[in-house]
């Protein structure tokens, strides 16, 4: 999912949200990691550019590999195509990097954040290298760097450097992930740092509107019934302890 205007509507792998408005794009979906069939379509010579996630979030969190990453940078750069990174969910610390894709040791053309970018408030910003010239004439943006805007997503980085937040998200996804494993309802665990992806076992389907009514603990969806977990990067030991606790109980 990359967003809900026209081109981001169609560069998004789900015909439910798509109208023939958005079906114009000349958009070509392929499997994550399948940097063979990448290949093959920029060999055409008419792809204008890749656009990918840094961990796919509402597909399921599914994460590409970091060798996929290299060679897929490499690919864009030696065929001169942009590579896009989505950092919209993966970003902001919460993978346990700045952006997800640093973990794969690459430098994209141009990266989308927004979420976690203002902690609540309405921003996005979009990261553009300088290989892209700004010319003078190009088109702006009218509300585009709104001093409220700025103001509170300043205050973000401020506090996520100085209560190490990155570090936090890093070390309590090791240790969530280390303690899910533990769970035998749990049937696969997928992502990095405090963005990750819960399998259950078929019989607990229902486990997610249990752990909310029942224990007051919010979860997200995804594809194939994956429990989506996106804490907060400032939470502690002792409040995944919580979860974990009425994750057991209501799989035992």
């Amino acid at each position: 999912f990359h967003g809900r205007t026209s081109g981001t509507v169609a560069v998004t792998d789900n015909p439910n949200i798509q109208a023939p408005f958005n079906k114009g794009h000349e958009v070509i979906f392929i499997n994550l990691n399948d940097i063979e069939a990448v290949e093959k379509e920029i060999a055409k010579g008419d792809v204008a550019a890749v656009i990918i996630e840094g961990i796919q979030g509402v597909s399921g969190i599914f994460q590409p590999k970091d060798l996929f990453l290299k060679q897929l940078n490499a690919l864009c750069k030696t065929n001169d195509v942009p590579l896009i990174l989505d950092e919209i969910q993966s970003g902001y610390g919460r993978t346990g990097k700045f952006f997800a894709h640093q973990y794969a040791d690459i430098k994209p053309d141009i990266i989308t954040t927004a979420k976690g970018m203002g902690n609540g408030f309405p921003v996005g910003g979009v990261l553009i290298s300088p290989e892209f010239e700004a010319k003078k004439g190009m088109l702006g943006t009218t509300f585009g760097g709104n001093h409220l805007a700025c103001a509170a997503a300043i205050a973000v980085l401020d506090v996520i450097e100085e209560e190490s937040l990155i570090n936090n998200a890093y070390k309590m996804g090791e240790y969530l992930q280390m303690e899910l494993n533990k769970i035998p309802a749990v049937k696969a665990i997928r992502g990095r740092g405090l963005m990750l992806g819960i399998e259950l076992q078929p019989e607990f389907a229902d486990v997610r509107n249990q752990l909310l009514f029942e224990s007051h603990i919010f979860t997200g969806g995804a594809k194939n019934g994956v429990m989506r977990l996106l804490p907060p990067l400032s939470i502690s030991k002792e409040e995944i302890d919580i979860f974990l606790t009425e994750l057991k109980n209501k799989t035992a």
